[in-house]
C-alpha cells in the first residue's frame, strides 16, 4: 500500500508518493464510498489512456491481473517500451508480467513497499487501487508546477488562480471545495466561456452543476466522466484521490492553452512596445517636418530686407515682427524643446526595451533642427536692427522732404516774376532820373539775390541728402531742385545783362535821392533778416533726447536776445522813410508813394515785424511741448530699465539654481522632480513680468525711442534669456524623468542610484560657460571626460585593461564625443542586471503558438493574438520559404530578429 509519510523527498500523501507500511493501515479502513469513487475514477482514467491503444478495462482488479493491460497502460502514458511480456497464462507468467510493470514504476523514482505482484495477480482491490494511484501521481500530477510549487500544491494553486474571479467558488482542498460543482464549471468557463453560461448556475443545485461539468468535459474536452454527481453530493467528504485525478485531467487539457496564452501575452507585450515606439517615431517625424517647414517659410521673410517707401508701412513691418516674436515664435520654441524631449524619451525607451536606436529621416536629426534654428536666429537677429534703422531713415527722409518743400515754396514765391522783371527794357524810354532809379533798384535786387544764394544752396544740400538716403520720390525732388538751380542760373545771367545795360546809360543818370537809396539798402537786408527769422521760427525739428531739445531752446533764447537790436534797426529804417516824407513836406515835393529803389514799404516792414513777434511765443510753446515729450520718453526709458535690471539678474539666478538642483540636490529623483516642477511653476508665474516689459518695450518703440542709457539689457537680451530659461528647465525635467524611467525599468533602488550619482559627481570635472548676453555663468555640464570616467570605474572596483576600457567607451560614448553623460553612466552600471525581453524569447513564444513549427499561419496568428497585434504581425512578416510549407506560411523568426534590430526587415 501507499503510505502517508514522506518518501525520498517526493512529498506527502496526495502530494507525491507515500510509504506503503503506513498506508496499509489507512487503506484497511478505506471508506466504502471512497472505494467506490476510486474504482470508478481510476477505471475511467485508465480507459482514457488505454483507448489510445484500442482497448479498455471493465473491472479494475480483474483486468490487470495478468499484467498485460497494466504494461500497455504504462507504455501509453510514458511513451516508452517495456520488456516483452510473457505469453503464457500460468500464474507465474502473470506474476512475471506484473513484476515487469512494477519494476518500470520503480525505475521512475517510485519506491514501492509492500506491493507485490502476487497481490495484484490475486485481485486485491485495495492494493490494485493503491498501485493505480501511484501511477496517477507519478505520471499525471508530479510534473504539475505553478510558481515554485509542484504536485498537489501546484495543482491546488492552479485551481485557486483560475477560479479566483468567480462568485461562490473558494477552492481550499480536493474534497468538499468541489461538492457544489461550481469550481469545475468555473475551470471550464475560465478557459472555454463558450461552453458554459456561468451566470445561470445556482449554488443550491450541486447535482445539476456537477452533471453539467461532466457532460461538457466529456463532449467537448475529451475528458471521460470519472465521477457520479450523486456520490459526491451525498458523501460528507468526497475522496481526495478521485477528485485530484479528475481535476488533473482538466489541467492537462488546458495546459496547452495556458502555454499558448503565456506566449501570446509575451508577444503582445513586445508588439505593444514596438507599436508605441513606432507611434513616437511617427510623431517625431511629423513634428520635425512641421517645425522645419515653418523655419523654411520664415527665413525668407526675415531675409527680405526690401525697405518700404513710407513710415506707416515700415512701422507695420515692425508690428508684424513683434507679433512674430510674441505670438508666432514662442509656440515654435516650445515645439523645438518638446521635440528634443520626445527624441530623448524615445531613445531611452528603445534602449530600455533592448531595441535599436531611432534614426530619423535624412535632414530631421535633432542636430539638423538645431542648425536650422540657429540659422533662423541668425537671420532674425539682424532683421529688427534693420527695421529700426529703416524707420530712422524714413523719419529723417520725411523731415527732410517737408523741409525741402517748405524752402522750395518760399524760394519759388520770391523768384516769381523776377525773370520778367529782369527782362524788361524800361530803361530805353525812361528819363534820366528814372534810369538812375532803375540802376539803384537793380543794385538792391542784386543785394537781395545774393542774400537768397544761401537758401538755394540749402535746397541743393537737402536734395543731395535725400538722394543719399534713397528717398522714394527722389525723381520729383531732383526735378524741382534742378528747376530751381536752372532758374537761379538764369536769374544770374539776366541780372548781369540788365546791369550791363544800365551801366551803359549810367553816365546819363542824375544823383538820385540818397534817402530812398539808403532806405532801400537798409530795408532789404532787414527784410531778408525777418524772412530768415520767420523761416527759422517756423522751421521743423526732430530730436531724440532732452539734451537736443535743450540745445534748440538755448539757440531760441539767443535769438530772442537779438530782438531789441533788430527793433532798433527797424526804427532806424522807418526813420529814413520818415525823413523822406519830412523833406518832401518841407520842400513841397509831391511823392508818388513808391520808393523807386525797392518794393518794400514801411508797412511791409511793420507787418513782417508783427509776424516775427507773433511767431516767437508760438516757437516757445512748440519747444516746451517737445521738452514734455522728451521727458515722457525719459520716463519710459527709466521704467523699462527698472524692470529689465530686475528681470535680467533674475533669469541669471534661475539658470544657476537649475544647474545646481539637477546635480547637487539630495534625496530621491521624485524629490528632485518636485523641486524642478516648483522651479518651473515659479518661472511660468514670472511670465507676467516679461509680458509687462514687452508692453513697455512696445511703448518705447511707438515713441521712437531707440536707445536707453539706464540699462545694459535690451528686450532682445531678455527674450533670448527667457527662451533659454524655459528650454533649460524643460530639458532638466526631462533628464530626471528619463532617470526615473531608467531606474524603474532597470529595477535599481534609490540607494543604488544615489551611489551612482555620488560617484559620478565626484569625478564630474567638466565645466562649460553659458553665455546669455549677460555676464558669463559657470555651471556643471553633467559630463565626465574619459580619464575621469576610468578613475570612477576603478574606484568602484573595475579591473580595466586598455582593450576592456575601449570596449566600455564604445558603449557609453557610441558617437565618440569624448564625454560620458550621467544617463550613459547609469545605463552602463545597470546593463548587466536589466531584465528585458530578447529576440530569442519572442521566437520561443511564436514557436509555441505555431505548435513547434518553423513557420506560423495567418489563421494561427488571428486565433491566438488580439486583432490589432495579429494584423500588425501579418502586415510585417515575410513569406516563409521552406520544404512542405503551406501557402501563406509566414516567417516569425526573421520578424522576431527585426523587432530587436538584428535583421534588415
Amino acid at each position: 500500500l501507499i503510505s502517508n509519510t514522506k518518501l525520498n523527498g517526493m512529498g506527502r500523501w496526495g502530494d507525491a508518493y507515500m510509504t506503503q507500511e503506513e498506508d496499509w493501515d489507512r487503506d484497511l479502513l478505506l471508506d466504502p464510498a471512497w472505494e467506490k469513487q476510486q474504482r470508478k475514477t481510476f477505471t475511467a482514467w485508465c480507459n482514457s489512456h488505454l483507448r489510445k491503444a484500442g482497448t479498455q478495462i471493465e473491472n479494475i482488479e480483474e483486468d490487470f491481473r495478468n499484467g498485460l493491460k497494466l504494461m500497455l497502460l504504462l507504455e501509453v502514458i510514458s511513451g516508452e517500451r517495456l520488456p516483452k511480456p510473457d505469453k503464457g497464462k500460468m500464474r507465474f507468467h502473470k506474476i512475471a508480467n506484473v513484476n515487469k510493470a512494477l519494476d518500470f514504476i520503480c525505475s521512475k523514482g517510485v519506491k514501492l513497499v509492500s506491493i507485490g505482484a502476487e497481490e495484484i495477480v490475486d485481485g486485491n482491490v485495495k492494493m490494485t487501487l493503491g498501485m493505480i494511484w501511484t501511477i496517477i501521481l507519478r505520471f499525471a500530477i508530479q510534473d504539475i508546477s505553478v510558481e515554485e510549487t509542484s504536485a498537489k500544491e501546484g495543482l491546488l494553486l492552479w485551481c485557486q488562480r483560475k477560479t479566483a474571479p468567480y462568485r461562490n467558488v473558494n477552492v481550499q482542498n480536493f474534497h468538499i471545495s468541489w461538492k457544489d460543482g461550481l469550481a469545475l464549471c468555473a475551470l471550464i468557463h475560465r478557459h472555454r466561456p463558450d461552453l458554459i453560461d456561468y451566470s445561470k448556475l445556482r449554488k443550491d443545485d450541486p447535482i445539476g452543476n456537477l452533471n453539467t461539468a461532466f457532460e461538457v468535459a466529456e463532449k467537448f474536452l475529451d475528458i471521460p466522466k470519472m465521477l457520479d454527481a450523486e456520490d459526491i453530493v451525498n458523501t460528507p467528504k468526497p475522496d481526495e484521490k478521485a477528485i485530484m485525478t479528475y481535476v488533473s485531467c482538466f489541467y492537462h487539457a488546458f495546459a496547452g492553452a495556458e502555454q499558448a496564452e503565456t506566449a501570446a501575452n509575451r508577444i503582445c507585450k513586445v508588439l505593444a512596445v514596438n507599436q508605441e515606439n513606432e507611434k513616437l517615431m511617427e510623431e517625431y517625424e511629423k513634428l520635425a517636418s512641421e517645425l522645419l517647414e515653418w523655419i523654411r517659410r520664415t527665413i525668407p521673410w526675415l531675409e527680405n530686407r526690401v525697405a518700404e517707401q513710407t513710415m506707416r508701412a515700415m512701422q507695420q513691418k515692425l508690428e508684424d515682427f513683434r507679433d512674430y516674436r510674441r505670438v508666432h515664435k514662442p509656440p515654435r520654441v516650445q515645439e523645438k524643446c518638446q521635440l528634443e524631449i520626445n527624441f530623448n524619451t524615445l531613445q531611452t525607451k528603445l534602449r530600455l526595451s533592448n531595441r535599436p536606436a531611432f534614426m530619423p529621416s535624412e535632414g530631421k536629426m535633432v542636430s539638423d533642427i538645431a542648425n536650422a534654428w540657429k540659422g533662423l536666429e541668425q537671420v532674425e537677429k539682424g532683421y529688427e536692427e534693420w527695421l529700426l534703422t529703416e524707420i530712422r531713415r524714413l523719419e529723417r527722409l520725411d523731415h527732410l522732404a517737408e523741409k525741402f518743400k517748405q524752402k522750395c515754396s518760399m524760394h519759388e514765391s520770391w523768384t516769381a516774376g523776377k525773370e520778367d522783371l529782369l527782362s524788361q527794357k524800361d530803361y530805353e524810354s525812361a528819363s534820366l532820373m528814372e534810369i538812375r532809379a532803375l540802376m539803384r533798384k537793380h543794385e538792391a535786387f542784386e543785394s537781395d539775390l545774393a542774400a537768397h544764394q544761401d537758401r538755394v544752396e540749402q535746397i541743393a544740400a537737402i536734395a543731395q541728402e535725400l538722394n543719399e538716403l534713397d528717398y522714394h520720390d527722389a525723381a520729383t525732388v531732383n526735378a524741382r531742385c534742378q528747376g530751381i538751380c536752372d532758374q537761379w542760373d538764369n536769374l544770374g545771367t539776366l541780372t548781369q545783362k540788365r546791369r550791363d545795360a544800365l551801366e551803359r546809360v549810367e553816365k546819363l543818370w542824375e544823383t538820385i535821392d540818397q534817402l530812398y537809396l539808403e532806405f532801400a539798402k537798409r530795408a532789404a537786408p532787414f527784410n531778408n533778416w525777418m524772412d530768415g527769422a520767420m523761416e527759422d521760427l517756423q522751421d521743423m525739428f526732430i530730436v531724440h533726447s532732452i539734451e537736443e531739445i535743450q540745445s534748440l531752446i538755448t539757440a531760441h533764447d539767443q535769438f530772442k536776445a537779438t530782438l531789441p537790436e533788430a527793433d532798433k534797426e527797424r526804427m532806424a529804417t522807418i526813420g529814413i522813410h520818415n525823413e523822406i516824407v519830412k523833406i518832401a513836406q518841407t520842400y513841397g515835393i509831391k511823392l508818388s508813394g513808391i520808393n523807386p529803389y525797392t518794393n518794400l514799404s514801411t508797412q511791409d516792414i511793420s507787418n513782417k515785424w508783427d509776424t516775427v513777434k507773433h511767431l516767437v511765443p508760438l516757437r516757445d510753446q512748440m519747444l516746451q511741448e517737445e521738452v514734455a515729450r522728451q521727458q515722457a520718453n525719459e520716463r519710459l526709458r527709466r521704467q523699462f530699465a527698472a524692470q529689465a535690471n530686475i528681470i535680467g539678474p533674475w533669469i541669471q539666478t534661475k539658470m544657476e539654481e537649475i544647474s545646481h538642483v539637477s546635480v547637487d540636490i539630495a534625496g530621491s529623483l521624485e524629490e528632485q522632480m518636485n523641486s524642478l516642477k516648483q522651479y518651473e511653476q515659479n518661472i511660468i508665474n514670472y511670465k507676467s513680468n516679461i509680458d509687462k516689459l514687452e508692453g513697455d518695450h512696445q511703448l518705447s518703440q511707438e515713441s521712437l525711442i531707440f536707445d536707453n542709457k539706464h540699462t545694459n539689457y535690451t528686450m532682445e537680451h531678455i527674450r533670448v534669456g527667457w527662451e533659454q530659461l524655459l528650454t533649460t528647465i524643460a530639458r532638466t525635467i526631462n533628464e530626471v524623468e528619463n532617470q526615473i524611467l531608467t531606474r524603474d525599468a532597470k529595477g535599481i533602488s534609490q540607494e543604488q542610484l544615489n551611489e551612482f550619482r555620488a560617484s559620478f559627481n565626484h569625478f564630474d570635472r567638466v565645466r562649460h560657460f553659458f553665455f546669455f548676453l549677460f555676464p558669463p555663468l559657470q555651471k556643471r555640464n553633467g559630463m565626465m571626460d574619459p580619464d575621469d570616467f576610468r578613475a570612477c570605474l576603478i574606484s568602484m572596483g573595475y579591473d580595466l585593461g586598455e582593450v576592456e576600457f575601449a570596449r566600455i567607451m564604445t558603449l557609453v560614448d557610441p558617437n565618440n564625443t569624448g564625454v560620458v553623460t550621467f544617463q550613459a553612466f547609469i545605463d552602463f552600471m545597470t546593463r548587466e542586471t536589466a531584465e528585458t525581453d530578447t529576440a530569442e524569447q519572442v521566437m520561443a513564444s511564436f514557436k509555441i503558438l505555431a505548435s513547434d513549427k518553423s513557420y506560423i499561419t495567418v489563421e494561427e496568428l488571428r486565433r491566438e493574438l488580439p486583432p490589432e497585434q495579429a494584423e500588425y504581425c501579418i502586415s510585417r512578416m515575410t513569406k516563409y520559404v521552406g520544404p512542405d510549407s503551406p501557402a501563406g506560411a509566414l516567417d516569425y523568426i526573421s520578424f522576431s530578429s527585426a523587432l530587436y534590430g538584428e535583421s534588415d526587415l
